[in-house]
C-alpha cells in the first residue's frame, strides 16, 4: 500500500518545483500564476494577476481557460500540496512548462510578496448568476469580470433595446445608454425597453427604470444628448467597448473615428425591413467601419425604417447578437465577428458570412490615431436603416 506521503514524494519528483522567488520572477515576464485553492481561500487573498480555476475543476476547465500549452504555468494552493498534483495533471493533459509552487500562497504571504483582497461575490449574486457560475468558461472570475465591465450602448432604440436587457441581466457592471429622443408609439413594436405608459418620456429614462428591475446590481449612466464631436471622445473614453445601435451614417462614422483614435472596439449591428447584419470592429485587431463603407451611399439609397419600414422582431435577433458578442469579448470567450460580417436574412431564415478586410487605402486607423480629428458629419446623409 503507498501512502500518501509517499504519494506525494513521488508526484514532486516527477515534476518542476519553484520557491516563491522564482514564481514572482517568472510571473513578472510572463508567466501565470495558477491560484487552484478552494473560494474561501482565494477570498483571503490572492496574488495580483492569478488566474482561479479550483483543484477539482481544473481538468475539465484548463484548456478553455489556458488553450495554449506551450504557456508557462506556476501552480499554487495554500501550501504546496494540491498544487504539485495539479502541475503533474496539467504535464499530463500536454501543458509542457508547469512548476508548483513550494509552500503555496502561505510562504509567499508571509514573505512579505504583494498580494490583494480579492473581490467577493455576495450570496445574492451567487443565487444570481448561478448558470453562469456552472460554466467553466465564465465562473465566478468571469463574473467578477463582467461586474466590472463598461459598456455603452448607442441608442435605446431597437437594437439597444435587447442589447441592453441581456447585458443587465448578465451583470456588466456598468451599462451607459446614449438617446436623445422621447419614446414614441410608434417605437413599442420593437423597442422592448419601453411600454405604452412611457410614451413621451425620455428614452433614457426610461431605459434606466427597466434596466434597474432587472438587476439592481449594475450602475446605469445615461447621457441624454446627441453624439456629436464635442461629446464623443468624453463619453467613449469610460467604456471597454460600445454596442452600436445608431440610425444614421453621421453617427456612425463618428463613432468609428471616436472609437479608432481610442482604440476601443465597437460590436456593430444595423437592420433594414427584413435584413440585419452584425460584426465586430476591433481599432487594434481588425477592419472598422470606414474598411466596410469607405463613403456613405446617396440619401436616396439610404431610406430609414420610418420610411422603408422593419419587422418588429428582427431588432430583437441582431441586438441578442450584439449582446453576446459584447459578452464573449468581455471574458475573452471563443471566436467573435472580427473581420467577419454576418447578415441574417429574416424571410429565408438565413444567415450568411462574409469576410471584412482592412482597407489599405483608409486613413482612420489606429496606428494614425493621433491624426484622426473628430469633427462634426452632420448633412453627410440621411439616417439609414434603425
Amino acid at each position: 500500500m503507498t501512502t500518501f506521503r509517499e504519494l506525494l514524494a513521488a508526484t514532486k519528483a516527477e515534476i518542476s518545483e519553484v520557491e516563491p522567488a522564482e514564481a514572482e520572477r517568472v510571473s513578472g515576464a510572463g508567466a501565470l500564476i495558477l491560484d487552484v485553492r478552494e473560494p474561501d481561500e482565494t477570498a483571503q487573498g490572492i496574488v495580483p494577476g492569478s488566474i482561479e480555476i479550483v483543484r477539482g475543476n481544473l481538468e475539465a476547465t484548463i484548456e478553455a481557460r489556458i488553450p495554449d500549452k506551450e504557456t508557462e504555468i506556476v501552480v499554487m494552493c495554500a501550501g504546496g500540496v494540491r498544487s504539485a498534483f495539479a502541475a503533474k495533471t496539467l504535464r499530463q493533459l500536454g501543458y509542457s512548462r508547469v512548476s508548483s509552487m513550494a509552500g503555496g500562497f502561505g510562504r509567499w504571504k508571509d514573505e512579505g510578496r504583494k498580494w490583494v483582497t480579492p473581490q467577493v461575490l455576495t450570496g445574492e449574486q451567487r443565487k444570481r448568476y448561478n448558470r453562469h457560475l456552472l460554466l467553466p468558461e465564465v465562473g465566478e472570475q468571469g463574473q467578477k469580470t463582467l461586474l466590472n465591465s463598461n459598456v455603452l450602448l448607442l441608442g435605446a432604440g431597437g437594437l439597444g433595446s435587447p442589447a441592453a436587457l441581456y447585458l443587465a441581466a448578465a451583470g456588466v457592471g456598468t451599462i451607459g445608454i446614449v438617446d436623445m429622443d422621447s419614446v414614441d408609439e410608434s417605437n413599442l413594436q420593437r423597442q422592448i425597453l419601453h411600454n405604452t405608459d412611457r410614451v413621451g418620456e425620455r428614452k433614457v429614462d426610461s431605459a434606466r427604470k427597466t434596466l434597474a428591475t432587472i438587476n439592481p446590481d449594475i450602475s446605469i449612466v445615461t447621457f441624454d444628448a446627441r453624439l456629436g464631436a464635442d461629446n464623443v471622445m468624453d463619453i467613449l473614453s469610460d467604456f471597454d467597448l460600445v454596442v452600436d445601435g445608431a440610425d444614421n451614417f453621421p453617427s456612425r462614422y463618428l463613432l468609428n473615428d471616436a472609437s479608432v483614435k481610442l482604440g476601443i472596439p465597437v460590436i456593430h449591428g444595423s437592420i433594414f425591413r427584413f435584413e440585419g447584419q452584425v460584426t465586430v470592429f476591433d481599432p487594434r485587431n481588425g477592419p472598422t467601419y470606414r474598411d466596410l463603407v469607405p463613403k456613405p451611399p446617396p440619401p436616396e439609397l439610404a431610406p430609414n425604417c420610418a420610411e422603408a419600414g422593419v419587422l418588429g422582431v428582427l431588432p430583437g435577433i441582431i441586438g441578442s447578437i450584439q449582446a453576446l458578442e459584447a459578452i464573449k469579448m468581455l471574458l475573452g470567450l471563443g471566436d467573435s465577428l472580427i473581420g467577419r460580417l454576418v447578415i441574417f436574412d429574416a424571410l429565408e431564415m438565413r444567415f450568411s458570412e462574409f469576410k471584412l478586410e482592412p482597407d489599405p487605402e483608409n486613413p482612420v486607423t489606429y496606428e494614425n490615431r493621433d491624426k484622426i480629428e473628430i469633427v462634426e458629419l452632420d448633412g453627410l446623409c440621411q439616417p439609414s436603416l434603425t
